[in-house]
């Protein structure tokens, strides 16, 4: 059974636009984070979207499908099982796609699942992918400790080197994956120099912009094919709820959902994608709000005399600033600094502290700061030498510390780390 045999489309699929009820004018992507594939419950005419916890659906005998192979569209289907469709999920998704503007999304349990879902699509034995050489931990490790037992062959590149990229291909090169700004060291990556030598190879090119999220950078129209996040970051932005999206055209998306999506089984939960639309409704101001305080605390930071080195986009002594300005709409909410002890540091701040806390993870609507050593990043997960190490600790040195800031008043947020770093 394909799409183009079904009798007829689900609703939720109807409402995927990016104009007004009566075709008025396109909406500001501000706008689509409120009202991007929203449908008011038509029993009901709650604005809010529901939770649809079920995870058997009732069907017309003819209009379903017993097994997901063979359908060209899943979300084409009459929704019937919650691992292929579900209608809170769904929401999610055209939300996403909306704020992306690509063609569709499919939203997966985790931020790793959503990268797993597309290496394992489009890589398959003796292919070759090219991937950022620092990038979210989970991504890094996945690719080069994984795929490799699947016959897939991986190098890791910097990508903020566009002749290390072109020199990097093969001919069975079929991805390219990107990360900007980079997790930890916020090494940016000229998204479109990079895409012309992807496409020009043959290749797709994926970007994980969980760090930029769409207020800051839109990947697709900077030529990615597909662009990743995290949810559980500053998109949903309350640190309570998993999640991951790819977003892009139609026929990537839809590849993607019909072999990870429905068989590697990482779907989203009903209740976590509506706690990720609730943070997508105040993403912009949130992350216009965070981006402003990440400034201040930056220009402190340089300021101080316990700090040695301090790394934000928003810097004009970032060494990619020229580029932050053309490919960020605002600089995020990470800023990361350097001490002379970061041991000794870690320690201080993590009894110190009483406004941020000292924690993994980042994102949420806490501001939280934690010290991610060099030496035990390299034995763990990127495993650099040479010139790839040499970079890395250009902006990380020893050990550097992630600073994730949060809602707080930026004087309050301040004044805790000045109190904090005094000896």
């Amino acid at each position: 059974m394909t799409a183009a045999n079904l009798s007829h489309r689900p609703v939720q699929d109807s409402d995927l636009s990016k104009r007004t009820p009566a075709a008025g004018p396109v909406l500001s992507r501000d706008t689509l984070a409120l009202s991007g594939g929203l449908l008011v419950d038509p029993a009901t005419k709650a604005i809010a979207p529901n939770i649809s916890m079920s995870v058997n659906n009732v069907l017309i005998p003819g209009d379903g499908a017993f097994s997901a192979d063979g359908v060209d569209d899943l979300t084409a289907l009459p929704f019937l099982y919650a691992r292929w469709t579900n209608p809170t999920v769904r929401q999610l998704e055209q939300r996403l796609a909306a704020l992306e503007d690509a063609d569709d999304a499919l939203a997966t349990a985790t931020g790793v699942a959503a990268i797993a879902a597309t290496f394992l699509t489009f890589l398959k034995k003796g292919d070759h992918l090219l991937l950022s050489d620092v990038c979210y931990a989970g991504a890094n490790e996945l690719a080069r400790r994984i795929l490799p037992d699947y016959g897939i062959e991986v190098t890791p590149v910097n990508m903020s080197r566009p002749e290390d990229v072109a020199a990097a291909f093969r001919p069975n090169t079929r991805l390219v994956h990107c990360e900007s700004p980079c997790n930890p060291i916020l090494r940016l990556t000229d998204l479109a120099d990079i895409a012309e030598l992807a496409h020009r190879h043959g290749a797709l090119m994926s970007v994980d912009s969980t760090l930029a999220t769409p207020v800051a950078t839109q990947p697709l129209s900077l030529g990615a094919d597909l662009v990743i996040h995290s949810l559980t970051k500053f998109i949903n932005g309350h640190g309570d709820a998993l999640g991951g999206v790819v977003c892009g055209r139609k026929d990537l998306v839809e590849k993607i959902r019909s072999r990870a999506g429905v068989y590697l089984g990482a779907s989203m939960p009903a209740m976590n994608a509506w706690l990720i639309m609730r943070g997508i409704d105040t993403l912009f101001p949130r992350l216009r709000t965070i981006s402003e305080t990440a400034m201040q605390v930056a220009t402190f930071l340089q300021r101080h005399p316990a700090v040695t080195a301090v790394t934000y986009p928003g810097l004009a002594s970032h060494p990619q600033h020229d580029l932050a300005k053309r490919q960020m709409a605002v600089f995020g909410g990470i800023v990361t600094f350097r001490v002379k002890e970061p041991a000794r540091m870690a320690s201080q701040l993590a009894e110190r502290l009483k406004v941020a806390h000292y924690a993994f993870s980042l994102g949420h609507q806490r501001s939280i700061v934690v010290l991610l050593d060099t030496e035990e990043m390299m034995t763990t997960t990127y495993q650099l030498a040479g010139d790839q190490l040499d970079d890395y600790r250009r902006f990380a040195g020893d050990g550097v510390f992630r600073l994730s800031v949060g809602l707080e008043a930026p004087g309050d947020l301040i004044a805790d780390l000045d109190q904090a770093f005094s000896s």
